[in-house]
């Protein structure tokens, strides 16, 4: 097989990955599907064969099925990829990740945060979706991870890999999206909001400690000096350590089991008395069904 062909099969066994991703996850932004397309997913996944996982979070058992070689056409399916088995840390299913930026309604020149970016592949499939305007900070807690990515990502100029905790931002963001499960998103996130900007974080509970803790996943939207709050689809992911809050994770656990969420409508970051509009209550971040 000539260089030639070989470069025109890669090129097919990307778009038909891209196009798998578009119809699991429903997408109708082209963006979206042409990032897909375009980065080389196993640029962030480490030297092949690969294991892929043929079970996301929400499982405390992954079964991994090894690659015949290193192709990359192998890893180019709709699949979560190990990439560190001993840890279970996989790069993540990608229609679902595809689902949450889309309802991010990234638009071109936006200034997007990732946190959680792992070794960096999604965060440059979002570079690649605010285009040559917009721009990406990575943030990773791992020091390896975030080593990782910060090598993956040599030749995306718009891409930035922060090692940190991102308890903390420094700029203003039009997007953020978190990579891992939250009891409530911290302080510094709401306030790096831009107007009109949207926050995405799995709110989630955990159960049994140091394990996939299970919410939905939560839209947060920048209203002025409101927060409107949508609930999403379901989900089960580790967790952001920073993240976590043991009371608002027993106030989620309460809330979930009435299953009610729909009724979810603000976020309250103001002082106040718990009510019978608060769904689940924390001083600082409160679920609320009073509109923003």
């Amino acid at each position: 097989m000539s260089v030639v062909d070989t470069i025109d099969e890669l090129a097919i066994a990307r778009r038909f990955y891209a196009e798998e991703v578009a119809a699991v996850a429903g997408l109708d932004v082209p963006a979206i599907i042409e990032a897909f397309a375009i980065v080389p997913r196993e640029r962030f996944l480490g030297p092949g064969p690969w294991l892929l996982c043929s079970a996301d979070g929400g499982q405390t058992q992954f079964k991994y099925r090894r690659t015949p070689d290193a192709h990359p056409r192998h890893v180019l399916h709709n699949v979560p990829v190990a990439i560190d088995q001993e840890r279970t840390l996989n790069n993540g299913q990608p229609s679902l990740l595809a689902t949450w930026m889309q309802w991010l309604e990234i638009r071109p020149g936006d200034r997007i945060v990732h946190i959680g970016c792992g070794t960096g592949y999604f965060s440059a499939i979002l570079s690649a979706i605010a285009g040559p305007t917009g721009s990406v900070t990575a943030i990773e807690v791992d020091p390896v991870l975030a080593a990782r990515a910060r090598e993956n990502l040599v030749g995306y100029p718009r891409v930035v890999v922060i090692q940190g905790d991102a308890t903390t931002l420094s700029a203003p963001a039009d997007v953020i999206m978190v990579n891992a499960g939250a009891t409530h998103a911290q302080p510094a996130w709401l306030d790096a909001l831009e107007e009109g900007g949207r926050l995405l974080l799995p709110l989630t509970f955990d159960a049994i400690p140091n394990t996939p803790g299970k919410g939905v996943v939560l839209k947060i939207t920048r209203r002025g000096e409101t927060f409107a709050a949508t609930f999403g689809p379901m989900v089960a992911i580790y967790p952001c350590t920073a993240a976590r809050d043991a009371e608002m994770n027993a106030a989620l656990q309460r809330g979930f089991m009435q299953w009610k969420h729909g009724q979810v409508k603000s976020i309250r970051t103001d002082s106040h008395s718990v009510a019978d509009s608060c769904w689940a209550h924390r001083d600082g971040f409160c679920l609320s069904t009073m509109e923003p």
